[in-house]
């Protein structure tokens, strides 16, 4: 099972570098984290996942703050579902100050 994800400053149109990212089990019980790197990327979580129900937990609010931005979110957090555990998943992610959204790529 391969799990990545990807962040982008969708203000700037630059890749988040330097975002916090937790993943958790269903119940919120950590299992890993990372940060992004310089191209706001994590290739790989590091963890054998099962089926199940997961959230991927993103440090918005630090990230921002440290770049002296304002926002409404001060995380974001994005649950999802592993349905074959040999799969590939990919949760990419589109960041402003105000808004988000996400899906699965690939």
């Amino acid at each position: 099972m391969s799990l990545s994800t990807h962040v982008l400053d969708s203000t700037t149109g630059r890749p988040a570098a330097g975002v916090a990212v937790t993943l958790t089990d269903r119940d919120g019980g950590p299992l890993t984290t990372a940060t992004t790197d310089d191209d706001g990327r994590i290739a790989q979580l590091g963890v054998d996942l099962p089926a199940g129900v997961y959230r991927l937990h993103f440090g918005t609010g630090a990230y921002f703050a440290a770049r002296d931005v304002a926002t409404f979110y001060p995380e974001v957090i994005v649950a999802f579902e592993i349905t074959d555990a040999g799969g590939k998943y990919h949760v990419p992610v589109l960041l402003s100050p105000f808004a988000y959204s996400t899906y699965r790529g690939s």
